[in-house]
C-alpha cells in the first residue's frame, strides 16, 4: 500500500493550493470557537499533545517499514536482503517502543480524575483520535464549479467557516461546549454528504484518522470515515467528562452516569451503523468492549449512589448494598472476558484489562463485606420484622446457606456470627487477589489512589473480622454462597441526540437540498424572455423551494419561449429563486409590465417531459416520508429525530428507505398549484 501522502491527489493548481495552506495557517492561529481550547495548558491537553506526537513518529516508522518491506520483497540480491532485514528489525523494535509509550499514555486516567481531595476508584476514560489537517479550498471550489455551475469563489467564505468548524474539533474542550462543537460538526458533515459527495464519483479527498490506543493511523475518501471518528470523539469525550466528576457528591453522581451512559451509546450507534472500519478501534469487537466497560462503570456510580443514599445502620439497606456490589462485579467480570478475547486481548491496555480484573475481585470483596455488616452489626429482627427481613434474605444467596432454618439463622446472633464471618473470610480472600493482581501491573502500582483504596477496603474486612472472632471458636469456619446481583437503577444506553444541536447548512446559498444535491445532475440554465399574453404566460407552477414548472399550454407563450413541464425557475429578473415561495414567485410574475420578464430555469437529467414530473407528483403526494422534506429545505434545522442523521458508505448496515427524502428532486406539493 502507498504511503497515504504519496496516494493523495493534487487538488488544484499552485496558487490554489497555497491559498490553502495559508487559509490553514490562519486557521490554526485564530480559531476561538466556543468550546475549542487548542491552547489550554492542562495536564489532560498535555497528555493528548504527547498522543499526538508518537501518533506523527509512529506514522513514520511505519512508512519506512512499508518501503523496507517491499525492496526486500523486490530484490533478489542476498547481500541488500540482509541490510534490508536489519533494518526492518531496527524500525520493529522502535514501532514496539513507541507503541509502548502510547499504551503508558492511555493507561494514564489518573489525568482525566477530579480533583477532589475525596478518595475514589479512578475510572478508565478515553483519549480522543487524532487526525490530520484537511485543506477542502481547492476540492470543493472545483466541485462547486463543475457540478452546480456557480464561481467557486464566491464560496471561498463558507468553505473557510467549515474549515474553521473541522480545526475547532481536534481540541474540545472537556464540557458541554466541546460536545456542542463535535455535535456541530457531525451535523455539518450530513449537509456537506449530500452536497459534495455523489454516490459515483469521489471528491479527491482524504481523510487521516490515528487510531485512540494503537496511533496506527488510517485513511479514506469515504466521508463516512470522518463522521465515524467524530462519533467515537463524542463518546471518548464523554469518557472524560465522566472520569472528572466528583463521586463525593450526589450531582457529581448523577453527572457521571449520564455521561458514562451516554458514552456507552455513542459507541453503542457506531457499533450497530458501521462494519469493517478501517481502524481496531472503531471495530465491531472493540466498540462492544467499550460500551460494557462504559456500562460497568455506569454501576459502578450507581454503587457509590446507594452508599450515599441508604442509612447503613439498616439491614435491608445493607443487604442492598451488598447487590450493589455483586452487580458491579459482575458486569466487570463480563468486561474483564470480553477484554481477553483474540480481536481484543492485543489491542488493549495491559492496564486496563487489569484494572477491570482488579475492580471485578474488589467488588465482590465488598459484597461479601456488606452481606457480615448486614448480619454481624444490625439487630435480630422482631417477629413483625421477620417476614420482610426473610423475604429479601431468601432472594439475597444464589444458594440458601446450609444450617439451621431461616427463622433461627435470622433471629439466632450466634448463627448470624457464624455466616458473617464467613462472608468476612471470603471477602478477606477476594481483597488479597485484588491487591495481588494490581501488584503485577506497573503502570497501576504507580496509581497511588487505587492502592490506598484497596488498601483501605482489606485493613477494614480485617478489623471487622477481627472483631466478631472469638478465641473459643472452634467450628470450622464454612464457605459463603455467592451473592445474587441485584440493581436499584440498571445502566441505560443513551444514543446521540442528533437534533439537540441545531446547525444551518454552510453552503444553503447553492439551493434547496430536494434538487441541488451531489446525486442530482441537471443540464445547464437557461435565461427565457416571456411576456404576457392574452391568456397569461401560459404555464402552471407548483410547490415552493425551487418553484416547479408543473404544467406548460401547448402554442401558449411559455411553450413559444421553450419552457417545459419539469423545469424549476431559479430567477426571475435576476432575483434568486431558488428559495422562494410559491407565493413570491408569483408576485414576483405579475408585478412585471409590458417589457415582459426574464425567467431563469433549470431541468433536471432524466426529468424531462409531462410523464416524468406526473410520475414524480405522484410519488411526493403519495410518500408520507418524502413530506419531510420541507424540513430538510429549510436554512435553520437539521433533519429532526436520533436515526436521520445518516452514516453514509463505508459498509453501513443501516438501510436507507428508498422512500427517502432527497429521492424526489422537487418539494412537497400542497395545493397551491395555479395557471399563471
Amino acid at each position: 500500500m502507498m504511503p497515504p501522502e504519496e496516494e493523495s491527489p493534487d487538488g488544484g493548481g499552485e496558487g490554489d493550493r497555497d491559498r490553502g495552506l495559508v487559509l490553514l495557517q490562519a486557521l490554526k492561529s485564530s480559531s476561538t470557537r466556543k468550546g475549542c481550547d487548542p491552547f489550554a495548558q492542562t495536564q489532560r491537553s498535555k497528555l493528548q499533545h504527547r498522543r499526538a506526537r508518537i501518533n506523527q513518529q509512529i506514522n513514520k516508522e511505519m512508512r519506512m517499514r512499508a518501503g523496507a518491506e517491499n525492496l526486500f520483497r523486490a530484490t533478489s540480491n542476498h547481500k541488500v536482503k540482509e541490510t534490508v532485514a536489519l533494518e526492518l528489525s531496527y524500525v520493529n523494535s522502535n514501532l514496539q517502543l513507541l507503541k509502548e509509550e502510547l499504551e503508558e499514555l492511555n493507561s494514564s486516567v489518573d489525568v482525566y480524575q477530579n480533583d477532589s481531595e475525596s478518595i475514589s476508584v479512578p475510572m478508565i476514560p478515553l483519549g480522543l483520535k487524532e487526525t490530520k489537517e484537511l485543506d477542502l479550498l481547492v476540492p470543493l471550489k472545483d466541485f462547486i464549479s463543475e457540478h452546480y455551475g456557480e464561481e467557486g469563489v464566491s464560496f471561498e467564505k463558507e468553505i473557510k467557516e467549515l474549515m474553521e468548524l473541522r480545526q475547532a474539533m481536534r481540541t474540545p474542550s472537556r464540557n458541554e461546549a466541546g460536545l456542542e462543537l463535535l455535535m456541530e460538526y457531525y451535523n455539518q458533515l450530513h449537509f456537506l454528504d449530500s452536497r459534495f459527495f455523489p454516490p459515483t464519483k469521489s471528491l479527491g479527498v482524504f481523510f487521516h484518522w490515528y487510531d485512540s490506543l494503537t496511533g496506527v493511523p488510517s485513511h479514506q475518501r469515504a466521508l463516512a470515515f470522518e463522521k465515524g471518528s467524530v462519533l467515537f470523539n463524542l463518546g471518548a469525550l464523554h469518557t472524560q467528562i465522566g472520569a472528572r466528576q466528583d463521586r463525593a457528591s450526589l450531582p457529581g453522581l448523577n453527572q457521571a452516569i449520564d455521561a458514562f451512559q451516554k458514552a456507552a451509546g455513542a459507541f453503542n450507534y457506531l457499533k450497530e451503523n458501521f462494519s469493517n472500519a478501517p481502524s481496531l478501534d472503531m471495530s465491531a469487537a472493540s466498540l462492544h468492549m467499550l460500551v460494557q466497560l462504559m456500562v460497568a462503570q455506569v454501576q459502578e456510580c450507581v454503587f457509590e449512589k446507594t452508599t450515599l443514599l441508604r442509612a447503613q445502620h439498616d439491614f435491608l439497606a445493607r443487604l442492598q448494598l451488598a447487590q450493589e456490589a455483586a452487580r458491579v462485579e459482575e458486569v466487570y467480570s463480563l468486561v474483564h472476558q470480553t477484554m481477553r478475547q483474540p480481536h481484543v486481548k492485543d489491542y488493549v491496555p495491559f492496564s486496563w484489562t487489569t484494572m477491570v480484573h482488579v475492580k471485578s475481585e474488589h467488588f465482590q470483596a465488598l459484597s461479601h463485606y456488606f452481606a457480615a455488616v448486614a448480619l454481624c452489626d444490625c439487630p435480630p429482627p422482631s417477629d413483625a420484622e421477620l417476614p420482610e427481613q426473610g423475604k429479601a434474605f431468601i432472594q439475597f444467596h444464589t444458594t440458601m446457606p446450609e444450617g439451621p432454618s431461616l427463622r433461627v439463622l435470622l433471629q439466632d446472633p450466634e448463627e448470624r456470627r457464624k455466616l458473617g464471618k464467613a462472608h468476612l473470610k471470603k471477602a478477606i480472600m477476594k481483597h488479597e487477589e485484588a491487591m495481588r493482581i494490581h501488584g503485577l501491573c506497573k503502570i497501576l502500582r504507580k496509581m497511588d489512589i487505587l492502592q490506598e483504596v484497596l488498601s483501605f477496603a482489606h485493613k477494614r474486612s480485617l478489623g471487622k473480622y477481627s472483631e466478631i472472632d472469638h478465641e473459643e471458636d472452634f467450628f470450622e469456619t464454612g464457605e459463603a454462597p455467592d451473592i445474587h446481583p441485584k440493581t436499584q437503577q440498571k445502566a441505560e444506553i443513551k444514543p446521540p441526540n442528533f437534533s439537540q444541536v441545531k446547525v444551518t447548512d454552510l453552503f444553503h446559498r447553492l439551493g434547496p437540498l430536494s434538487v441541488f444535491s451531489a446525486k442530482n445532475k441537471w443540464y445547464p440554465a437557461r435565461r427565457v424572455h416571456l411576456r404576457r399574453g392574452e391568456n397569461g404566460f401560459g404555464f402552471t407552477l407548483r410547490g415552493d423551494s425551487p418553484v416547479l414548472i408543473a404544467g406548460v399550454i401547448p402554442g401558449g407563450c411559455a411553450a413559444e419561449a421553450g419552457l417545459k413541464e419539469g423545469d424549476y425557475i431559479i430567477s426571475v429578473n435576476g432575483k434568486d429563486c431558488k428559495w422562494s415561495k410559491h407565493a413570491e414567485v408569483v408576485q414576483l410574475l405579475k408585478s412585471t409590465g409590458q417589457e415582459g420578464v426574464e425567467i431563469g430555469v433549470i431541468t433536471l437529467q432524466g426529468c424531462e417531459g409531462p410523464r416524468a414530473a406526473d410520475k414524480k407528483a405522484s410519488a411526493m403526494s403519495t410518500g408520507s416520508g418524502m413530506l419531510k422534506s420541507n424540513k430538510e429545505n429549510s436554512r435553520k434545522s437539521l433533519m429532526n429525530g436520533k436515526g436521520a442523521s445518516t452514516l453514509l458508505v463505508w459498509s453501513k448496515k443501516s438501510k436507507r428507505s428508498k422512500k427517502s427524502s432527497y429521492g424526489i428532486p422537487f418539494t412537497a406539493v400542497g395545493d397551491n398549484e395555479a395557471m399563471y
